[in-house]
């Protein structure tokens, strides 16, 4: 059996709240267990944000109650009443996340049958003491970094070898590969994505997204890459460009990486679009046809760059804005 980080930080902020709230006197300390339980989240933002939601659900609750209890008196009816309406209200604010806490704190005044200030200081502080340890247990969350580092070199390896397929196609027509690699990558992407947004919603006090907005560029190159192969698979090997192509493809696919190879690449491609243009007009129809693929291929390349010459990393500095090829 394995205990996680969040089951074993629920388990410890619960004992904590319930026996702090114990020690300080509160009528229904139990309750700030339970309140532990529910404001402990899987990242600091969102615990954060539940918190928020769950204190200012708590105060609207008690409002409810003094005025629904003093005008209707305590019956089990008044509270299905209450809720009706409460729930409704709760939901509007965009606080419905303390719906739970809050029918808690109900509960207690019905069972208490007065609303005092005694009272409602008590179910304050019931709360304040939950969401209170919740968020202190909360502010330790392992590093995801290594993960992340880890996604990024398997996302890059499988990229490296799509783009080592094509480049052995163009050079030698050979159409073996079975493509598992595409599909391993878009699901690399996405679990590497998720974990980089939970990294994200960890940092609190700085705006941490690096990775979320990397592996966001690597699936949209992904995407220009699936566009690439039908174009790659068309060709007959009629044309000289078409080594060129390999070439500059197998100089890109060893040069992956988070750092900025777009911008140095980028002029590659324009000088060789040039060089394209000084060459010999085809002569057969064959020519012509694979040549307008190779002109699209590299329109595709261009827009694959682009897309890598778009994301910054951390303390690199601003890169130029390329005009586009055509």
């Amino acid at each position: 059996m394995k205990i996680g980080y969040r089951t074993l930080k629920t388990a410890v902020g619960t004992a904590l709240a319930i026996a702090i709230a114990q020690l300080i006197g509160l009528h229904n300390f139990a309750s700030a267990g339970i309140i532990v339980i529910l404001c402990v989240q899987v990242t600091k933002k969102r615990s954060l944000e539940t918190a928020r939601a769950r204190l200012a659900a708590c105060v609207v609750a008690i409002g409810f109650a003094a005025l629904f209890f003093a005008v209707f008196g305590y019956h089990p009816w008044t509270i299905g009443l209450l809720l009706l309406v409460f729930i409704p209200v709760t939901v509007r604010l965009k606080v419905n996340e303390g719906i739970a806490t809050s029918s808690v704190i109900i509960l207690h005044l019905y069972a208490a049958k007065e609303i005092t200030w005694e009272w409602v200081v008590n179910e304050l502080l019931l709360v304040a003491v939950g969401i209170g340890v919740a968020l202190i247990v909360n502010m330790y969350m392992p590093s995801a970094e290594k993960q992340l580092k880890e996604y990024q070199r398997i996302v890059e390896d499988l990229f490296r070898i799509i783009l080592k397929e094509i480049v052995r196609y163009l050079r030698t027509n050979e159409l073996d590969w079975d493509g598992k690699e595409l599909p391993l990558a878009a699901e690399m992407l996405e679990r590497a994505k998720t974990l980089a947004m939970r990294h994200a919603d960890n940092q609190l006090w700085r705006n941490e997204d690096e990775y979320v907005r990397y592996f966001r560029m690597r699936e949209r190159q992904l995407e220009i890459i699936e566009h690439m192969l039908p174009l790659v698979t068309s060709l007959t090997y009629t044309v000289e460009q078409r080594m060129m192509i390999a070439d500059f493809i197998d100089e890109l696919s060893d040069a992956i990486h988070p750092g900025n190879t777009a911008d140095r690449f980028l002029r590659r491609l324009s000088a060789m679009r040039e060089e394209f243009k000084e060459m010999p007009l085809p002569t057969t129809r064959e020519q012509f046809e694979e040549r307008a693929a190779l002109f699209h291929l590299v329109r595709e390349l261009e827009r694959y760059l682009l897309i890598k010459s778009e994301f910054r990393p951390k303390n690199e500095p601003e890169k130029r804005r390329w005009p586009s090829l055509g």
